[in-house]
Formats: structure tokens, C-alpha cells, sequence
């Protein structure tokens, strides 16, 4: 019999049990985010037909896109986002969502591009957005929930930076230069000014623009640097005038210092986003400890996407939160804890036929809200204290034996302390492990 080598492919990975568990522990923190604010989960599925999610990607995404024929010769692609299906799926379920519809979505999606840092072709998205509203309370809240979400997962406020801007802002200053037929090169091209830096970016704009046009971008993108939110509006509305688009930043700021987070946003006409559906806030969120990681947080607002599936147009502002970046950055941060095991404490295994009553002390501990693993088979004391120190179990339940009260009179073990309890029950030691 032939042996076949193990392995997967480039950009896609296994996950072990500590990385996986600390994934978990994020999106648990997410999803109670998301919660809190009112949204609800939806799902999709991973395939979708090839028309359906390369109607509005745009630019490089459509090269990155998993597009097959499958068994029945039907043009299909695996999802590079989770905003197009979305669109798709409001549009075909329009009649039985109650606007404005908050949503949010975290699964998978697939991208066949150059793998780095943080960057890989399968990868997790944590989406949520708000569905027919265009209202800058409704962008608000999006940016708010982008603050909240990261807050809680990377520390303290100075931790973080959300940089936005107004892709009408932009256009407007693009028609200015009379460039706006070559706007969605442009915002490309801009949007690759982090991977490439300025020189690179003027290169690209100099083929598209030349070289007169493209320094006076490269100076409007970067009116503002270092200046607070007002100043840098001031600077944009002079270079660019002023329009529904800067009231709209405004009204935003007006928000944020109502409602006490100012202190995170920094307006950056440099943020367009490269995907073409998006058409007045486009917004991006780095780590100030660890900035080359790129954006960890990113959306915007799309008025026009459900177009494309139906004839009733619904605006929609959403972000996306790239997992696997974020847990790369934190774990690079030392801000990731991560252990072997689920479960808080063991019971260990004296005799087999000692399984059921095992598993029932187990299950009085979950009620109590403890996480309790049962150890399956009998072995000596020490080397299953070994295997709970393993496995990252602070607490091991070691039962009595029956004249000494068996499963409801046993010793608790303190494995970091090595020191024991005796003559527990399950309310004293339950107590005990519950207090710090």
C-alpha cells in the first residue's frame, strides 16, 4: 500500500488545539459585540455561481477568485468576501427583512493571492453591516462597533487607529484633475500604498495619469498628516471644496465626540479600499505597536450593490474583521493566551467501572458553570497529574474512596501549587476553583 505524504496546500492551514482555542476565544468576544448591538447571524453558502460574485468585485480580486466548472457544468467560484453574498442574499430574501437589517457574518472565505505575514488564501472574516440606511448614524455605528470590537480584543485605546475618508471626497477631487473616468484605477492604485510605499504608488500613477497629475494626488493624500480630525477635514474641503461627502464627515465627527471615542478616528484621505462597490465612507483600522501587519479592520459604505440582484436599490455601510491577521498580530504581540485544553479541571480515573459516576460529578460541575473533562482510563495518580499539566488543566478532582464518602467527598489538586484538599464536596471545591 502506498503512503501519501501529508500535507496541505500553500496559504491554507491545520490548526492545533491551543491556536484554535484562542481563535474560538476571539470570536466568542466578537460575536457578543455584535450582539450587544442589536445584529443578527446569517450564513451563506461557500459557492456561489461565477456571475454572482465577480459582478462588482473589480481589479484584482477577479484573478484571486477559485472559479471552476463542477460536475454538473456549472460556472462556480468559491466567495472572496462575505459583502457580495450578502448583497445577493438580501436581494433574494428582500421580502422577509425588516430595514434597516443588521447582520453580521463570520465564516470562512478563499483568495488565490501572494501568501506574507498574516495574509493567506483561506482565511476567516468576522462581517457586519446595516442594510438600508444611509444615514451617518448608521455609518457611525459601524465605526463604533469597529472600536468597540478591537477594544476589546487588543487593549487599551492607544493601541489602535481607525483612519477614514469619503470616497466622493476623493472623486471630487479626482474631477477636478478632470480624471474621474480612470477614478477606479486610481483609488487601486492609491489603496496599494501601504504594501508598495509612495514611490511605488507614483510609478503606478504615472502610467495612469502621468507624472504632473500624479504628484498632485500624491500631495492631496497626504494633506492632513499628523493633524487632528477638524484640521485635516479643513485641508480636504480646501483642496477638494465641499459637498454632501464633508458633511457627512462632519456629522461623524459630531458623533464621536457625543459619544466619547473620538480619541481613535483619524480622517486619512489615503484610505480608498480597492474593491469597487464601495461609495462614501471607506474606513481602516491598524495596530500602533505593530503597524506593518496592515489593516486588521476594513469597510465602508456600498449604495449601489444590491443593483446588481434587484431592482430595489438598498444602501448598505459595513467592516469586515480579518481574523487570521488580527491573531497573527496579537500573538506576535504576546496579547494571545492560549492553552491545550477546554476544560478547567479533570476527574481522574481510578477504575474503569467508576466512568458513570465520574461523568455525573463532571456534569454538576458544567451546571456550576465549570468546564470539567473526565479522564478515561485508570492510571496512576502521577501521571495523570502530568497529563492535566499537559493539557494546560489547573484543577484535578481526585475521588475518595468509598469509605471515605467516594464521589461525593473527594481531594481537589492544585496542580501549579502541587498541594491537595481533602474531604471536599462538589459546592466547596466549585467555590474554591471559581475564586482568584
Amino acid at each position: 500500500m502506498t503512503t501519501i505524504k501529508p500535507r496541505v496546500l500553500k496559504g491554507f492551514r491545520d490548526f492545533l488545539p491551543p491556536q484554535e482555542l484562542a481563535r474560538r476565544d476571539m470570536i466568542e468576544t466578537i460575536e457578543r459585540r455584535f450582539r450587544s448591538f442589536g445584529f443578527v447571524p446569517i450564513d451563506t453558502p461557500a459557492l456561489e455561481y461565477a456571475e454572482i460574485l465577480l459582478g462588482k468585485g473589480g481589479g484584482e480580486t477577479e484573478k484571486q477568485v477559485y472559479r471552476f466548472t463542477d460536475h454538473g457544468g456549472r460556472d462556480v467560484a468559491l466567495r472572496f468576501d462575505l459583502t457580495v453574498p450578502f448583497a445577493r442574499f438580501a436581494a433574494e430574501h428582500r421580502s422577509g427583512l425588516i430595514l434597516p437589517f443588521k447582520r453580521y457574518h463570520i465564516a470562512k472565505v478563499w483568495r488565490g493571492e501572494n501568501t506574507q505575514r498574516g495574509r493567506y488564501r483561506e482565511f476567516t472574516q468576522c462581517d457586519f453591516d446595516i442594510l438600508g440606511s444611509d444615514c451617518a448614524a448608521a455609518d457611525f455605528e459601524i465605526l463604533l462597533m469597529m472600536r468597540c470590537c478591537l477594544l476589546s480584543l487588543c487593549g487599551t485605546k492607544t493601541d489602535l487607529t481607525i483612519r477614514l475618508n469619503h470616497r466622493g471626497l476623493f472623486n471630487r477631487f479626482l474631477d477636478s484633475l478632470g480624471l474621474r473616468d480612470k477614478s477606479a484605477d486610481i483609488l487601486r492604485q492609491v489603496d496599494k500604498l501601504g504594501k508598495t510605499g509612495r514611490e511605488g504608488v507614483r510609478e503606478l500613477l504615472e502610467e495612469t495619469t502621468g507624472e504632473r497629475a500624479s504628484g498632485k494626488i500624491l500631495e492631496y493624500i497626504s494633506l492632513g498628516e499628523g493633524e487632528d480630525y477638524r484640521k485635516a477635514l479643513e485641508q480636504l474641503k480646501a483642496a477638494a471644496g465641499e459637498g454632501e461627502d464633508t458633511r457627512r464627515l462632519e456629522e461623524l465627527h459630531r458623533y464621536m465626540k457625543d459619544a466619547g471615542a473620538e480619541d481613535c478616528f483619524v480622517l486619512d484621505p489615503s484610505i480608498t479600499r480597492g474593491l469597487d462597490y464601495y461609495t462614501g465612507l471607506v474606513c481602516e483600522t491598524f495596530l500602533n505597536r505593530l503597524p506593518g501587519i496592515g489593516s486588521v479592520c476594513s469597510g465602508g459604505r456600498y449604495d449601489n450593490l444590491t443593483e446588481l440582484y434587484s431592482r430595489e436599490a438598498a444602501g448598505g455601510v459595513g467592516a469586515s474583521i480579518g481574523l487570521d491577521r488580527l491573531q497573527a498580530a496579537l500573538e506576535e504581540l504576546g496579547s494571545v493566551e492560549s492553552g491545550f485544553s477546554a476544560a478547567a479541571t479533570a476527574i481522574a480515573c481510578l477504575k474503569a467501572e467508576d466512568s458513570g459516576k465520574a461523568q455525573a460529578l463532571a456534569e454538576g460541575f458544567r451546571r456550576r458553570g465549570i468546564r470539567c473533562e473526565v479522564f478515561l482510563e485508570p492510571k496512576k495518580q502521577t501521571q495523570q497529574f502530568i497529563l492535566a499539566e499537559k493539557k494546560g488543566i489547573p484543577w484535578v478532582i481526585i475521588p475518595g474512596t468509598e469509605d471515605a464518602g467516594g464521589f461525593d467527598r473527594f481531594t481537589l489538586r492544585n496542580i501549579a501549587a502541587r498541594e491537595n484538599r481533602e474531604g471536599l464536596d462538589a459546592e466547596t471545591a466549585a467555590r474554591i476553583m471559581t475564586t482568584r
